[in-house]
């Protein structure tokens, strides 16, 4: 008996034009997974995304989220069968409060559908990304930071299956992008979401997913976990150089 992923995208390809973004892309994602996605700029990881998320059609290949063929479908259709995401610039409703942003993922698309473990209210939802006592600020007024978790909470509102995080951690110091991805990894761990997240912060990634995809020119080159990724020769040569095998340690 085969198990059915949450997730199944087949052959997919995204063109613009003569330019092919997306090459014949394949991917899965089992409940409870958390996987990362890598690339240089330019590889197709956030197009990746527009299209599992219904932001843009591919222009071919299948996908199919829980057993449901979404292929072309409209983003809201995605979002009903439980996939949410982030974008790279923080899109946060500046003039709202911050728990009336995680309010409105809820009214948006999670109010018909069971929460997840542990997930039941907008407080609980801060409390787990370190914002509860920003409640009733503006949201416009918390640091890009704060926004970017704030992002999150929205997403989670909506009560998803899957999360796709796309660089997260970009413009953070170096020990905020330690404490993103332990919230990250605690997001999985304690309310069974599943999670692909794309993110430039390579070598923090390695630490805390179990499965890595790199992307190159559109193409996937590698998908293993990280120690078998940071070891391949082709992803070493686009991407990541020697200096990343010796980072990853035996």
């Amino acid at each position: 008996m085969t198990t059915q992923h949450l997730l199944e995208v087949t052959d997919l390809s995204v063109r613009f034009g003569g330019l092919v973004a997306v090459d014949a892309v394949s991917a899965t994602l089992a409940a409870g997974e958390l996987v990362g996605i890598i690339g240089p700029n330019g590889a197709g990881k956030t197009t990746f995304f527009n299209a599992v998320s219904g932001v843009i059609a591919p222009s071919a290949g299948r996908i199919v989220v829980n057993g449901d063929e979404l292929t072309g479908r409209a983003p809201h259709h995605f979002a009903a069968h439980g996939i949410a995401r982030t974008f790279q610039t923080p899109r946060v409703f500046a003039d709202m409060r911050v728990i009336d942003n995680v309010r409105f993922g809820t009214q948006f698309a999670g109010r018909h559908r069971s929460a997840p473990a542990g997930l039941a209210t907008e407080q609980e939802i801060l409390a787990m990304l370190g914002l509860e006592a920003l409640a009733t600020q503006r949201a416009g007024d918390i640091t890009p930071s704060q926004q970017r978790l704030l992002e999150i909470g929205l997403a989670l509102g909506t009560r998803p299956r899957v999360l796709l995080l796309d660089e997260v951690a970009a413009g953070l110091t170096e020990a905020e992008v330690d404490a993103m991805a332990r919230r990250i990894r605690r997001l999985r761990d304690e309310w069974q979401l599943s999670v692909i997240w794309i993110e430039h912060a390579v070598s923090t990634l390695l630490r805390y997913v179990e499965r890595v995809m790199v992307l190159h020119q559109g193409r996937k080159i590698a998908d293993g976990t990280p120690s078998e990724v940071v070891r391949n020769a082709e992803v070493i040569e686009a991407y990541l150089g020697d200096e990343m095998v010796t980072e990853a340690g035996p």
